[in-house]
């Protein structure tokens, strides 16, 4: 799907489920991804909230070209000689200052992608030409992080993704638990049941085991508040579970 010249098209608003550093050589889990943003808008630029960057005050990254954050350990040698030289959104990061900075501290920073960021970027634009402006998760409460997406939301009229960049679990303790969670979350997001969303670590069946720590799982927060109000139409990019009981699943919120 694309835009027609002349004609508006508001982006969606995206989860995308990125693994371990491994996953850059995932053909099949890259070659999914890349197949899921073909089929929407491509956009103007994208405005990224990663697990691996939890920072408090709202902090936003470099506006121009900086080196990768490499934040992983033990690896070959190749994996820090990766490369994703998408452009800086100096203008985004404006933007978001008009929309944010009355309500919330900003601050700026020099800091480049995290690989919780460029993993998944390489999957689905791996020509590396959408300006990208990452910014911090400044808290894990689930009601303030929807209601930063909720600020957010007329970016996606102005051509911007804003996409939230995580795992649904992020645990191998249990399959099943994996499995009843996520079937939980999409159900949840389904029903548009923000009661129950906000109280997930509460009511999700699964959670203690499928999500021992929550940063992979919040920056969906931001992307479903960004899409609430006009519908939040949900549908699944790419699904699955990986081989240590893990979902794979990335989510697009129209």
């Amino acid at each position: 799907m694309t835009s027609q010249p002349g004609q508006a098209s508001r982006m969606p608003s995206v989860f995308v489920g990125v693994g371990s550093p491994r996953q850059m050589w995932d053909e099949q889990w890259c070659g999914e991804l890349r197949q899921w943003a073909e089929t929407m808008p491509r956009p103007k630029a994208i405005l990224l909230f990663s697990a691996h960057w939890l920072r408090y005050p709202v902090t936003l990254g470099a506006t121009k070209p900086v080196p990768l954050v490499y934040d992983y350990y033990n690896f070959p040698r190749h994996f820090y000689e990766v490369q994703y030289p998408a452009p800086a959104a100096p203008e985004l990061a404006s933007r978001f200052r008009e929309l944010l900075g009355d309500e919330l501290e900003v601050v700026d920073s020099e800091r480049g992608l995290d690989h919780g960021a460029f993993v998944g970027l390489m999957g689905m634009y791996p020509d590396a030409g959408v300006p990208v402006l990452e910014v911090s998760i400044p808290t894990f409460d689930p009601e303030s992080l929807f209601a930063i997406g909720h600020v957010l939301s007329p970016l996606r009229d102005e051509g911007v993704m804003i996409m939230g960049a995580g795992l649904l679990t992020h645990s191998a303790q249990s399959a099943e638990a994996n499995r009843a969670f996520d079937a939980w979350v999409v159900d949840t997001l389904d029903k548009r049941d923000i009661d129950a969303l906000f109280r997930y670590q509460e009511i999700a069946p699964g959670v203690d085991q499928a999500l021992p720590t929550v940063e992979h799982f919040v920056p969906l927060l931001v992307a479903y508040g960004a899409a609430y109000a006009t519908g939040a139409r949900v549908t699944t990019g790419v699904g699955g579970f990986s081989q240590g009981g893990g979902s794979r699943r990335s989510l697009q919120f129209d």
